[in-house]
């Protein structure tokens, strides 16, 4: 969970416990008012546990002050801005890699510019099967979440039909060490290799590569997407960000165009990707 989103759960839970205390009942009490576990009331309180609309109704009836279900609900839904904004990785594999690929592919089919920056990883919708496969089977072994490797693979081709769709554009700019990040066996990493080079040239996209001896204006911390000027998804270690505040897509819109400024492209562009395969150690 982001802190954000985390503090805001512990201060509603500290809130809860007020109302309850309030009521002069302990959590055993309070619990078989509820009709609960009394382990439900010990994770609201704290803020390891979630509350939602009907919780904090409950709750409110149960601590005998109606009046402030409005105020807790409140509290509720701007909890679930933030959930909006910082969406965790575990709990959006928690339904397995397909359903978060599909739900990429909505806001991209409504999508007619794509501004792309990766740092460490090949953009999905350069990826081959082999590729794909082992980045999705490195994400779910480090987070623990459901295996549906193949399905989360085939979604992910899918997506990549847009490419090659007229009236899109694919502004994308790459950090020469994603090409030499290798998320699968040498001889597929050739493979992944040649299949982003030919993506230069073609109509629908622009691809730069920014080599690694190049000045750029700021670290390279993190990739991210901005999606028609309307809203940037960026990844971090365990979670994604869905800003689309005028602000942050801004923000994050002048950041891609600093780095424009650092790429290479074409016949430049080519050698760094053949420099990338001939470093691959091939049986």
């Amino acid at each position: 969970m982001s802190t954000d989103y985390q503090q805001a759960r512990e201060a509603l839970g500290a809130r809860l416990r007020e109302l309850r205390t309030e009521a002069s009942l302990n959590g055993k009490e309070f619990a078989e008012r509820l009709g609960w576990q009394r382990s439900k009331v010990s994770r609201l309180e704290t803020g390891k546990q979630t509350a939602t609309d009907a919780d904090v109704e409950a709750w409110a009836r149960a601590a005998e002050q109606p009046a402030v279900s409005a105020e807790l609900q409140r509290a509720v839904h701007a909890m679930a801005r933030l959930e909006t904004v910082h969406r965790s990785w575990k709990r959006q594999l928690a339904a397995g890699h397909r359903a978060v690929q599909e739900g990429h592919a909505v806001q991209e089919a409504q999508a007619e510019t794509i501004h792309i920056f990766e740092s460490g990883i090949v953009p999905g919708i350069f990826q081959t099967p082999d590729y794909a496969r082992g980045v999705l089977t490195d994400v779910s072994n480090r987070l623990g979440t459901p295996r549906d490797i193949e399905e989360g693979v085939r979604a992910r081709m899918k997506r990549q039909e847009a490419v090659y769709e007229p009236g899109r554009h694919f502004y994308v700019l790459v950090w020469e060490a994603a090409l030499h990040v290798v998320r699968c066996a040498p001889e597929a990493m050739a493979a992944q290799l040649n299949r982003i080079s030919g993506f230069i040239g073609l109509d629908t996209v622009s691809l730069g590569i920014i080599p690694l001896g190049a000045r750029t204006p700021f670290s390279p911390k993190h990739g991210f997407w901005i999606i028609d000027e309307r809203l940037v998804v960026a990844d971090t270690w365990n979670a994604e960000l869905w800003l689309d505040g005028t602000d942050d897509v801004a923000h994050y819109r002048k950041l891609w165009s600093l780095m424009q400024e650092s790429a290479v492209f074409d016949h430049q562009a080519h050698r760094l990707i053949a420099r990338a395969r001939a470093s691959l150690t091939l049986s």
